[in-house]
């Protein structure tokens, strides 16, 4: 082995290792009970953040609160995705808060800097519109009357309308989340697999918002009549965006590098597929089954003690969740709310009734 082909081997296997950790950010969800960032000493005592972040930091301290709110976004939203799969983005207390399931191509990562990525775009956004920022606010470019109907937003509306109210200003939330979110795979030299691979799901996840901003509007008249009708712009729920982008997961493609001229590009592994959008998620690597505890890959905690559905045939099945190990069956009982009752004036008053259910545990 020639010390020039050692050489390369070393410098594309740190590159992936580099790109592979750009996720550790999200460790900034586990710092809820340290109060405010607000200061730039306390940037630099941010873990999980590399040198070009914490300088983003310091330049942007007012915005961190919201970009810690979007890493928890993040990891709230994973767990509800993939709350009946084998994994189910559990986290630990270590960087990165996935283990090591974020630091291989598979499409579980695909969806994790995907939804990282979105929640970061959707969280400062929303800091804009509530003016909780000094650098950004609502979206002074939606202004005006529009007189018919506007095919490229997700509602139509069929009558004018007056541009009014506070439209989000979802322009400055991409921005913030491409510089922050993407700074280490944007970093000099990143031409790896796996930092294409990380770029394009990121940009697919703010997509996933992009693709799905909503019209809102308002009526103005006499006796609730709808004379004059102010809309403004404004961005889909989490939960749709996460929705969105569980779709895509569930459809990613497979790919690998490939030369095209001068550049690297991405192409599907399978050729008869037909290419990628850049609204899909794309992955390197084929996924383990995450069935059993994995003590040498941190994050893989296995299915044993999970609980699942004894007649669904799909994932959350017992016979899928629990890898064919069997599960355990016992009765528990539910205390639930029933027989509620509207009272004048206001409030429901319910009784507590209990019941046994049957729960299933995988081995």
């Amino acid at each position: 082995m020639s010390s020039e082909y050692l050489i390369r081997s070393l410098l594309m296997l740190f590159l992936a290792l580099f790109s592979a950790n750009a996720s550790n950010w999200l460790y900034l969800a586990k710092l809820s009970s340290v109060g405010s960032i607000s200061d730039e000493e306390t940037c630099e005592k941010l873990r999980g953040l590399i040198q070009r972040q914490v300088q983003i930091c310091k330049r942007n301290v007012e915005v961190m609160d919201a970009v810690r709110r979007g890493a928890q976004l993040a990891i709230d939203e994973c767990q509800f995705q993939f709350r009946n799969r084998r994994w189910n983005c559990s986290t630990l207390e270590s960087v990165p808060v996935f283990g090591k399931v974020v630091t291989q191509g598979t499409r579980e990562a695909a969806f994790v800097y995907a939804i990282s990525a979105a929640s970061v775009a959707f969280a400062v956004t929303r800091a804009c519109s509530s003016g909780e920022l000094d650098k950004c606010g609502c979206d002074r470019n939606v202004h005006g009357v529009s007189p018919e109907d506007s095919p490229s937003l997700t509602v139509s509306i069929s009558t004018g309308f007056q541009w009014s109210g506070c439209s989000d200003n979802i322009a400055y939330g991409v921005a913030f989340s491409q510089s922050f979110v993407d700074i280490r795979e944007r970093s000099k030299g990143q031409s790896s697999n796996r930092a294409l691979m990380n770029l394009h799901n990121n940009e697919a996840g703010r997509k996933a918002i992009l693709n799905h901003m909503r019209v809102e509007c308002k009526c103005h008249g006499v006796s609730g009549s709808c004379e004059v009708k102010t809309c403004w712009k404004a961005m889909p729920p989490f939960r749709k965006v996460g929705n969105v982008i569980k779709e895509k997961f569930d459809g990613a493609t497979e790919v690998e590098l490939r030369k095209v001229g001068t550049t690297k590009v991405l192409v599907p592994r399978n050729s008869q597929f037909k290419p990628h959008t850049d609204e899909d998620l794309v992955y390197l690597d084929p996924s383990p089954d995450f069935c059993e505890h994995d003590p040498k890959t941190p994050g893989i905690l296995g299915t044993a003690g999970r609980f699942c559905n004894k007649t669904s045939k799909a994932i959350d099945g017992c016979e899928l969740m629990c890898c064919g190990r069997g599960f355990h069956t016992e009765e528990v009982e539910v205390v639930d709310r029933c027989s509620c009752k509207f009272h004048w004036c206001c409030y429901v008053k319910c009784k507590q009734c209990r019941k046994m259910v049957e729960m299933h545990t995988c081995r």
